[in-house]
């Protein structure tokens, strides 16, 4: 679908993933259209599911997360019942960020944040005790070299 996509469409969508906040006429004004077009394309786009959603990106240390941790989890049965089960139960967990089914020898691994490291392990001890866990794996991290949650789009 991505074919549908003109040169105006791909700006449009560079500059929002910029700047999701500013105003169609900002929008129009950097993309080199009027604001009218500019909206109906915008819209098109929310329509068509390029545009899923428009959020704050808060800074997670600010707001007392001050541990980032990954989870790699094996379950014991790949069933899409069991599967889903974990999903469901990882979709309640506030403090994952990010679950992602993998491939290979780890089933899922999870993004987490949390205020301390107390309080990690106790959601470890939730998630070992989660249905058809095998075994948990983490990793905390250190630093974070690169964060950037956008897609590569070509100028």
């Amino acid at each position: 679908m991505h074919a549908h996509l003109d040169a105006i469409d791909r700006k449009i969508l560079k500059e929002l993933q910029d700047d999701g906040r500013m105003t169609n006429v900002e929008l129009a004004r950097r993309i080199g259209i009027s604001a009218p077009p500019c909206l109906r394309r915008v819209r098109a786009l929310e329509e068509a599911g390029y545009i899923r959603s428009y959020r704050a990106l808060l800074d997670e240390k600010l707001l007392g997360f001050e541990v980032t941790v990954f989870a790699l989890v094996h379950l014991s049965s790949q069933a899409e019942a069991d599967l889903k089960a974990f999903e469901d139960f990882v979709r309640k967990e506030p403090l994952v960020r990010e679950c992602w089914m993998l491939s290979g020898e780890i089933d899922f691994i999870l993004k987490c944040v949390a205020p301390d490291l107390k309080t990690f392990q106790a959601f470890v001890s939730e998630l070992t005790g989660a249905p058809h866990v095998r075994n948990v794996k983490t990793a905390l991290t250190l630093r974070n070299s690169k964060n950037a949650a956008m897609v590569p789009m070509e100028s």
